[in-house]
């Protein structure tokens, strides 16, 4: 396995890849037709900015990505690329500009701190991705696309059922390119089913 992730570490440094953590970008995209030519792109917990690398180049110039994370992002950014550096649960609209909202597709690989207490690992994975979802909720085009690194566990079904709540489709996808050991997997919910929002009679 340790040869397997070595490809991938020397691939990333070949291919000016900041980090390996883009095929997994990359896979997924190629299993599902996730990225194409002009679609906005937000990437929450984008640091260290390789999934903005790859999904630059597949959305073009007549895309863009933007990236926010609390780490400063030491990435040389193309005119089709914006990033600042902020909580991504304190994002509202000035933080956007001059990449105005909604967006095509919502990406998080962010996973919370762990303790290796299972109770309290849990409720972090759950906390965090149900925070996600409600920012693409937010920030979504109607029938937009949100992908999300998850972890089995016990927070797994919660995060799964509340994705088909709000996604036409959802599909779980493990890449080759993750840790054989690890119990990421990512939720990729396709088609958001966009409730407008209640007004005051």
């Amino acid at each position: 396995m340790k040869e397997v992730q070595d490809h991938y570490f020397k691939k990333a440094k070949t291919e000016g890849y900041v980090a390996r953590s883009a095929y997994k970008l990359e896979e997924i995209d190629q299993k599902h037709g996730l990225l194409r030519n002009g679609l906005s792109v937000l990437d929450l917990g984008c640091f260290p900015g390789s999934w903005m690398q790859y999904a630059q180049k597949r959305v073009g110039q007549k895309g863009f990505v933007f990236g926010v994370d609390l780490q400063d992002l030491q990435l040389p950014l193309s005119p089709n690329m914006g990033f600042i550096q902020e909580d991504v649960f304190n994002l509202n609209e000035t933080h956007f500009a001059p990449f105005i909202p909604p967006f095509d597709l919502v990406l998080s690989d962010m996973a919370p701190k762990t303790t290796g207490h299972q109770q309290i690992d849990g409720a972090r994975v759950l906390g965090l991705g149900q925070m996600v979802l409600f920012l693409a909720q937010r920030w979504l085009k109607p029938s937009g696309n949100c992908l999300i690194k998850a972890f089995h566990g016990p927070a797994f079904e919660p995060l799964l059922n509340q994705m088909k709540g709000e996604y036409k489709k959802v599909k779980p996808f493990k890449p080759k390119s993750s840790r054989k050991e690890s119990k990421e997997v990512f939720l990729l919910g396709m088609g958001r089913i966009w409730v407008p929002k209640e007004t005051n009679e």
